[in-house]
Parts: C-alpha cells; structure tokens; sequence
C-alpha cells in the first residue's frame, strides 16, 4: 500500500499564493501520474492539475495561468503553486498518484488518495 501525505494548506487573503506539498511512501515501485483535485462545500470533487512521470500537464481551465503543478520523482512529491488565489479556490485539495507498489509476488497496478489538505482564500 502507498499513503499520501498533503502539507501547506491554510488561510490566505484574495491575491495571495500557497504551495501544496504531497509526499508518496510505502511499497513503491513506480509513480505514473500525480494529481491535484478539490472539493468545496456543497459541490462534487474536482480536477485541478495532473502531471505525468514524465512531466505533461493538465489543467481546469478555472487555474489555467494562476496553478502550476511539478514534481520530485526523486522524492515521490508532488507540488502545487497557487498564485492570485481567488475566494472560489476554497475548498480541501485532495493529492492522488496512479503507481505500481511492491508485493510478494511482484507488482501490482494501485491507486491513492491523501486526507486532504483546507485551503481558505478570504476576500
């Protein structure tokens, strides 16, 4: 099994920026795709930004030019910088990775989900 740990959420005024952190442990082989995905009060769980192992990203046309996702193959992280945050990007932000994890028999295809992490924009 593979856990995901978020870290860098928090409040942060109109404008403003934050940089969400997501670290991948556990019985990994490989990491194929990273993501980022929000939820807000009320609403159905949403696509942010994903990147590949090799680097391509996708993006929710409502952070295109403001989000910017990369990671650390290195260190199984992803990231996320947020710039000129705007109220509606309030919600918990969710980190997901696509891997293959180590078991006795060889490796098998997963697939995880961090706890989530709150991210407050206050107009």
């Amino acid at each position: 099994q593979v856990q995901l740990v978020e870290s860098g959420g928090g409040l942060v005024q109109a404008g403003g920026s934050l940089r969400l952190s997501c670290a991948a442990s556990g019985s990994i082989f490989s990491i194929d795709a990273m993501g980022w995905y929000r939820q807000a009060p009320g609403k159905q769980r949403e696509l942010v930004a994903t990147i590949t192992s090799g680097g391509s990203t996708n993006y929710a046309d409502a952070v295109k030019g403001r989000f910017t996702i990369s990671r650390a193959n290195a260190k199984n992280t992803v990231y996320l910088q947020m710039n000129r945050l705007k109220p509606e990007d309030t919600a918990i932000y969710y980190c997901n990775a696509d891997y293959y994890s180590e078991y006795s028999r060889g490796v098998r295809r997963g697939s995880s989900w961090g706890q989530g992490t709150q991210v407050t924009v206050s107009s």
